[in-house]
Formats: C-alpha cells, structure tokens, sequence
C-alpha cells in the first residue's frame, strides 16, 4: 500500500487573505475573508466551495497575479521563496496559442526561459510522449479534441517543472468519460513530479478521488469552514472510487458542509 506523498513542511501559507472588489456601482464587495491555508510540500490539496465563493480569486493570489487587499502569501521550496516562474497555473481553458503547434506550445515556456533549443525540442518530446500526444506534435489545437488540448496544457505547464502546480477546474468542461482519464493522468504525474498541488473543483467525487486534504470554503465572502483529510489509500483507481472502503461517508461529510450556502444560492 502506498501512503500519500505529503510531508510536514509547509510549501504555500496563505496567511488571513481578505480581498475586495469594486462593484460597476462603485461599491465595495468582499470575495475573501480572513482566509488562512497552509499546503504541504508534495500534498494534493483541494478546495470546493459554492460558485462565487472567491476559489479563482484565492488561486489567482497564490499565483501572484492578483495582490489581496490584505494578508500575506509565501511559496516555500524548504526555506527558499519561490519566484512566479516557478509557480505552475493551469485554468479552466486550455489557453494554447491557436498559431502554435502542439510541440511549439509546449516548448513555449521554455523558451521564456531561455532553454537553449536542442533541450527544448527534447523535453518537450519527453512530454508529449507522457501526455499520450504522440503523433500529435504538428497538430495546431483546432486539430485537438478538448482531451487532447487539455493534456497538452498540462504538458506545457509540466514541462518546467513547477515547484507548486494552481489547477482551477481544469477538466469542468469536459465530458465525464474524458474527465476520469484525465484524472488518472493528473493523479499519475503527481505521484511522478510530486508537486504541491492546489486544486479547485466544484465535483465532491474528484475532490474525494485526487486529494489528501479538501477545504471547504462558505459562500461570498469565502472563508474556510473546515478542511477534511482524505485518508483513503493510495494509488487511487478514479474510475471506481465510490466504490471504495470510506468514500460514501466523506461525500456526505463534503455535502452537509456545503450544503446550507447552496440551497442559499438556488433561492437567490
């Protein structure tokens, strides 16, 4: 039986995170309040929350694209801070540029970072082989099924090798055959990478399937209610995860914490 890969040393601290808008009316609305998250080194952790809680809002402080009203934000390898570019972001679009092939897509980043071309060319290879997109390298992602984009976001983001990896719904919007083997595949480069993972779904079973903790956030303003450790063995079989030892009685505990500010929202 393997245990899960996590450690007791902290990788992102999210540390009493508040956050405000300015509404087109001029107002000022919270999104977050006095949130405070601390993520392991090579820890899967999830968050779900009713939409509108501010769960986009707290991945995009954490990658450092969006500077909280107050609060503070750390990105630890051991000691050391991290800088943006080694921070990972893969979004709800696969966001490929339309111009670039898959190969030229992946090897993008690498490029910022002055890679010098031959290794370009060769982790990029590598990666596409792990992604399954084989055959695929000229293709331009009109060419791609929404699967196949997606996988070939991840490549490009993987290809660097992020110290921390922010994923925000990434498989929402695919169907729910595509969403299970992209599940498998993020859960197999994880265990491979072992990369701190902060992850955002509104799916209770792929929170239950992928993490080894899951926070669960209220509605507007979002604040951590509580966080819920996963404790079910590793490696996990997404594909028949309800059918495991536990998994009934931690969809239930996920639901009864979320489910008051739901119904909130249906009534409006």
């Amino acid at each position: 039986m393997m245990q899960d890969l996590g450690t007791e040393r902290p990788a992102v601290i999210l540390g009493d995170l508040t956050h405000r808008f300015v509404t087109p009316g001029g107002e000022m609305m919270d999104v977050l309040q006095d949130v405070s998250v601390t993520v392991r080194e090579k820890e899967f952790f999830t968050v779900v929350g009713p939409s509108g809680c501010g769960k986009s809002t707290l991945l995009n402080i954490a990658s450092g694209l969006l500077q909280p009203t107050d609060g503070t934000i750390r990105c630890l390898k051991g000691d050391r801070e991290l800088q943006k570019l080694e921070i990972g972001y893969i979004t709800q679009d696969s966001n490929l540029f339309p111009w670039f092939t898959v190969i030229e897509n992946i090897m993008m980043p690498l490029e910022i970072r002055r890679i010098p071309k031959p290794e370009r060319v060769e982790r990029a290879r590598e990666w596409i082989k792990i992604v399954g997109l084989e055959g695929f390298e000229n293709h331009y992602p009109r060419q791609l099924s929404g699967g196949m984009q997606k996988r070939c976001s991840i490549a490009r983001t993987m290809v660097y090798e992020p110290e921390v990896l922010l994923m925000d719904e990434p498989f929402g919007a695919l169907d729910a055959i595509t969403k299970q083997t992209m599940q498998k595949t993020v859960l197999d480069l994880w265990q491979r990478r072992q990369t701190s993972v902060i992850f955002i779904t509104h799916d209770l079973t792929e929170a239950i399937a992928l993490s080894d903790r899951v926070a669960v956030m209220t509605g507007r303003p979002g604040r951590i209610r509580r966080t819920v450790d996963i404790p079910l063995a590793r490696p996990r079989d997404v594909y028949n995860i309800t059918d495991q030892t536990g998994f009934q009685e931690l969809r239930q505990e996920l639901w009864s914490l979320l489910e008051s500010d739901i119904e909130t929202d249906l009534k409006g």
